[in-house]
């Protein structure tokens, strides 16, 4: 069957692209108009019974002119993007285009439209996540919950006011990022329609840009995250608070409300002023958070909103003065450490971005991975996308070392509700979420 599978792809890439050439080309007012030619010349081809013809000549008589009309725009530009580094999925971007006219003529009621990277996938790329959402047949016989699978963000088109000879002018672009990665950027286009208002002419500028897009974060409810202080060997190392233990660090000046008993006498006769001893902490909490990846299509919807529930508790996590460890695979095993002196909730966001579905391998490299990091963590976050055998096992060998941890199943809300397997001691810390009901069951966590 694969050359059906090469028939509907390439239909469907033609199709992407008559769309996208349709609807940026025609202005709304001309969408109608080459809606009623194209209507009008399927149903009027009885010019004895019917007047409909008349309708279609004129509908393509315009066309013609308003096509004739847009020959007319040429002009040089130049544009600089006020782009932030980050954006965030699910939510609205706001950003000034700068645009220069390096041309002698005046020009107005031009349109500013941003071109982003191509984003029909290959056909391999194409072909497996239809064979995903299938379940097993040729295609899925279901709608999809996301109506863009593929597309990377929406642009609103911006008005430019006029831009005088040589001269400057700036408008706002919102941008809408369906999905998480690096939103890419080509270039900017300059529209302007025909006398008539029916069809645009195009002059395109080249300015190639990039901006992170991080995974959507839901607000926590107050949820008590497993696991006490504990000892960390090397502790000096990944500490950045002072005064919790008898690990001698360095020397530094003194500062107001510093203990008395660690000023050191001998530096400070030196250097006649109050220096103290700095120490640094070996005791204190450290979650990991184990984000599962395993799946059979890298764009599923259950993936992208296991990511923003890691993201919503890796903020979280983070904030406390606590370490946390992200494990996860991906091409290979991955584990990266933030909180404290470490990093921040940027970086962990942005590895969280960049976190793509792994489509080979087993379920039990990423047991493997945990287990080796278990030793020095105090608590366990594990974010599944299945509750079957092998994840069972792995928190069942979680439980019996003596690892609190709390697990977080995600589903698509049907079938059966899992039940709670080697976590029937503990169903306080046992939650299955639904996609689409996400934001309301983390607020609820306790």
């Amino acid at each position: 069957m694969n050359p059906v599978f090469r028939l509907f792809y390439v239909l469907y890439r033609a199709g992407a692209a008559l769309k996208h050439w349709s609807r940026r080309r025609f202005t709304k007012a001309g969408l109608f108009v080459a809606g009623g030619f194209l209507v009008s010349g399927s149903v009027g081809t009885d010019v004895e019974n019917t007047v409909v013809y008349e309708a279609f000549a004129l509908l393509l008589g315009l066309l013609l002119l308003a096509l004739a009309g847009s020959w007319f725009f040429r002009g040089e530009f130049s544009i600089t993007r006020s782009l932030p580094r980050f954006g965030t999925a699910g939510e609205r971007l706001r950003y000034r285009v700068r645009v220069t006219n390096r041309g002698r003529r005046i020009q107005k009621d031009l349109t500013l439209l941003e071109n982003l990277v191509d984003p029909r996938p290959s056909f391999k790329e194409w072909i497996g996540f239809q064979r995903a959402e299938g379940r097993g047949r040729w295609f899925r016989t279901k709608p999809l919950r996301r109506k863009h699978p593929f597309r990377m963000a929406w642009v609103k088109e911006a008005a430019m006011p006029a831009l005088a000879a040589n001269g400057e002018g700036e408008t706002e672009v919102e941008l809408l990022p369906y999905r998480r990665g690096i939103l890419r950027l080509t270039g900017t286009t300059l529209a302007r329609s025909d006398p008539m208002g029916l069809f645009r002419s195009f002059v395109h500028v080249k300015a190639p840009q990039t901006v992170s897009i991080l995974p959507r974060r839901y607000p926590l409810g107050a949820v008590a995250l497993p696991g006490t202080m504990k000892y960390q060997e090397g502790g000096v190392a990944q500490a950045s608070n002072v005064g919790r233990s008898d690990e001698f660090v360095s020397l530094r000046d003194y500062r107001r409300g510093d203990p008395v008993r660690y000023i050191h006498w001998r530096s400070w006769a030196k250097a006649g002023k109050p220096i103290v001893k700095e120490f640094e902490d070996e005791f204190f909490v450290r979650h990991a958070l184990v984000l599962d990846t395993f799946t059979d299509n890298p764009r599923s919807e259950l993936l992208e909103e296991a990511i923003s529930v890691a993201a919503s508790f890796a903020c979280e996590v983070v904030t406390q003065e606590s370490l946390l460890d992200l494990l996860f695979v991906g091409a290979q095993s991955y584990c990266f450490t933030a909180g404290r002196s470490l990093g921040g909730t940027e970086q962990m966001l942005e590895i969280l971005a960049a976190v793509g579905g792994c489509t080979r391998g087993s379920f039990v490299a990423l047991e493997e991975l945990v287990l080796r990091h278990i030793g020095a963590v105090s608590g366990c976050i594990c974010v599944l996308l299945d509750w079957d055998g092998p994840r069972q096992q792995l928190v069942r060998k979680l439980m019996e070392i003596g690892v609190p941890t709390l697990v977080l199943v995600v589903t698509d809300g049907a079938g059966k509700k899992p039940e709670p397997g080697p976590m029937r001691e503990a169903p306080e810390r046992f939650w299955v979420l639904d996609v689409g009901q996400i934001g309301e069951q983390l607020a609820a966590l306790k």
